[in-house]
């Protein structure tokens, strides 16, 4: 388990970017329309600063592991908020720490008010998917709301 889950800092920015490109580069989903193209993935802490949004970070040793947030995106249904930029570094994957990520998250999203939860993803991200039906996501026929990544073909959705 890592030794430490806490917000997001600024000096995070660069390390939480790269994380998530390689990730991207890893599972062969670098392309646009997606959070590998998304200008915000270099600027995660001011993104953060948003009103209604909150993002965990899981570091060790003073490395970070991965990260996790909820964010108030553009024309999603009243009460919903979505599940964004959810990684981990290779290192970190079936150690717990994503589950830990996750349950963090949760609770925030219910602190922040929402009432259900969106999120995007791919099918090259099985493992990702199996967690979220794990904890109660359900399959979309099609996107909620305006995150800008129209690559992504699964959708999913929890009551909180």
């Amino acid at each position: 388990m890592p030794t430490n889950i806490r917000q997001i800092r600024l000096e995070d920015n660069e390390p939480l970017s790269k994380l998530i490109k390689d990730v991207f580069i890893e599972f062969g989903i670098d392309r646009p329309g997606t959070v590998y193209d998304d200008p915000t993935t270099d600027h995660l802490f001011e993104l953060f600063q948003t009103e209604k949004s909150s993002y965990w970070v899981a570091e060790e040793n003073g490395q970070i592991l991965g990260g996790c947030g909820v964010f108030p995106t553009a024309d999603l249904p009243h009460g919903c908020g979505e599940l964004v930029k959810f990684y981990l570094s290779a290192s970190a994957r079936g150690k717990g720490i994503g589950n830990l990520l996750l349950q963090i998250v949760l609770n925030s999203s219910k602190e922040l008010d929402y009432k259900q939860l969106y999120l995007e993803s791919f099918p090259e991200l099985k493992n990702a998917v199996k967690i979220y039906r794990k904890y109660s996501f359900r399959k979309l026929r099609k996107p909620l709301g305006n995150s800008g990544h129209y690559a992504c073909s699964i959708w999913m959705l929890r009551e909180l």
